[in-house]
């Protein structure tokens, strides 16, 4: 069984539609494939329509969050989208997002940068706008090679010279409120050091005091040795230990099922979650 528990789609900073997600999902040989779009479960009724026979569609969520001026990632899975106070956290970070990607657009026009907010939104459509879709707008006008070469200090890497802040959750409140809508919680890339400044092993281990069901431990922003110490912490502190590809379409390099899941973490996700249920095409 190959279970691939972290993608993106357009309905946030993904380039492929929750269709051509699962569609993708099941020609890279998948059985399960979990949508965790940023902030936003838009996505997911349009991958179930689309499910091909034989996969599985784990629903979640990717949520923004921030702890002692860190930001990091929090993988909600099978929880209840219509529980109110998880629904309202979501809509509060998702609504900030448009002055936030605002705010990134006139910076770069003070770098002297000719970028359209136009152009940006065009590029982002229904989905959750984000630093990629600015990335990718970047890249069309010639600034940068590549979407991660604009994720730099000179550019938009967190207090890049083009960075603005956004309204993100206390990641303790969002295990809470994940687990309050019968969902599950993982660390999303939590010793991920290519993308910034990361949370101590000692903050780690009050989210798992805390609630916290698990760590992504296998990614593509994990070199080996991390990858071995996130599964050894996980087994310390009595956590699931994922493994998922973060997949993001054309904009990043990584394939679906890139990393994966262990069946038997993938079943106990199952069982704990209880807001809503995986799908089966």
């Amino acid at each position: 069984m190959r279970i691939d528990l972290h993608t993106h789609s357009t309905a946030s900073d993904g380039t492929d539609t929750p269709a051509e997600l699962v569609a993708g999902a099941a020609a890279a040989g998948l059985d399960v494939v979990a949508l965790t779009d940023h902030d936003t479960v838009a996505g997911h009724d349009e991958a179930t329509a689309a499910l091909p026979e034989g996969l599985t569609l784990v629903p979640g969520a990717e949520i923004s969050c921030r702890l002692d001026g860190i930001s990091l990632h929090l993988l909600a899975y099978l929880f209840d989208p219509a529980e109110p106070r998880f629904a309202r956290a979501r809509a509060l970070v998702r609504d900030d997002r448009i002055p936030r990607a605002q705010g990134m657009v006139s910076k770069l026009q003070e770098l002297g940068v000719p970028l359209a907010w136009e152009r940006v939104a065009e590029i982002a459509g229904d989905g959750s706008v984000g630093r990629p879709h600015i990335a990718t707008a970047m890249v069309e006008l010639g600034v940068v090679e590549t979407v991660s070469d604009a994720f730099t200090p000179e550019w938009l890497a967190n207090d890049g010279r083009a960075y603005v802040g956004k309204y993100e959750l206390d990641p303790f409140e969002a295990v809470r409120l994940v687990k309050a809508a019968g969902g599950v919680s993982v660390f999303a890339h939590p010793l991920a050091a290519v993308r910034g400044q990361c949370v101590s092993e000692e903050a780690i281990a009050e989210l798992a005091a805390a609630g916290l069901d698990g760590l992504e431990a296998d990614h593509a922003d994990h070199p080996p040795g991390t990858r071995a110490r996130l599964h050894a912490l996980a087994g310390e502190l009595g956590l699931l230990a994922t493994g998922s590809s973060d997949y993001h379409g054309s904009r990043k390099t990584v394939r679906l099922g890139e990393f994966e899941t262990a069946p038997d973490v993938y079943a106990e996700i199952a069982a704990r979650g209880s807001g809503t249920a995986p799908v089966t095409g």
